[in-house]
């Protein structure tokens, strides 16, 4: 009888490791990140916060397949998201960014940036506002608000999709999908760090590691852009995790 409660137990890890394989097969990479080869040159101990913005341009949706994709001007930028090359013909419905996802984003980083130790945060707001019309690219605003601010470097941002989902948590259809890209630029001007997240919720079928992580539930769209944003910082090259 022992016997048989081993093997069965060992049946049914055998089988959740091979739904875990073909969990983490069908999620895709949600988070990705990439440092500067000039790093190392730099200490960064105080870093001005800039306000996001929003992408512009209408997201084009799918009826069909429910799915929000990212308008081709995101995938040719340096701060990308990653996006499912196999999408269907899409229709001609499009959504925007609402206009709150941007300062939601922006407040989300703050918060946990203030936890870091060895990293004094500055708002950027009224820095980033004085220097934008001298100011040609995010980028230059981020470092001519580092600069007036004395701050080593700033983190500015772009929300790209912020797509709240219809239905609850039981079922939603089209489900919530959050994507932003966000860069660490030293004072200089130097982009040193760059990371993005991308994500629409799917169904356990297709990624099964993301619904245990939630409890099989669909999310709203909030919680999806605090995931992304504790992701990210866990790849945060500067300053180190503190007291939560």
């Amino acid at each position: 009888m022992t016997g048989g409660v081993i093997y069965r137990a060992i049946s049914w890890l055998g089988c959740f490791a091979v739904l875990v394989g073909i969990g983490a097969g069908c999620s895709g990479s949600k988070v990705t990140t990439r440092a500067s080869a000039e790093l190392p040159r730099y200490t960064i101990k105080t870093i001005a916060v800039v306000p996001f913005n929003s992408i512009a341009t209408p997201q084009v949706q799918d009826q069909g397949e429910s799915y929000l994709s990212a308008p081709p001007s995101v995938r040719r930028s340096d701060i990308s998201v990653s996006v499912p090359s196999n999408t269907e013909p899409l229709r001609r419905q499009t959504v925007t960014v609402p206009p709150y996802a941007a300062e939601k984003i922006t407040q989300l980083f703050w918060a946990k940036l203030q936890k870091k130790e060895g990293l004094r945060v500055l708002a950027g707001g009224e820095a980033a506002r004085t220097v934008a019309s001298e100011a040609t690219t995010p980028e230059s605003v981020g470092a001519a608000a580092a600069q007036r601010l004395k701050a080593d470097a700033a983190l500015i941002g772009q929300v790209r999709v912020y797509q709240e989902r219809v239905g609850s948590r039981l079922g939603a259809s089209p489900p919530a999908t959050v994507g932003f890209g966000v860069k660490v630029v030293a004072a200089d001007g130097q982009v040193l760090w760059v990371g993005n997240y991308y994500e629409r919720q799917r169904p356990i079928t297709e990624d099964f590691m993301g619904a245990l992580h939630r409890w099989g539930a669909f999310v709203a769209a909030d919680e999806l852009a605090q995931y992304g944003v504790d992701e990210l910082l866990k790849e945060f090259p500067f300053g180190t995790e503190g007291a939560r």
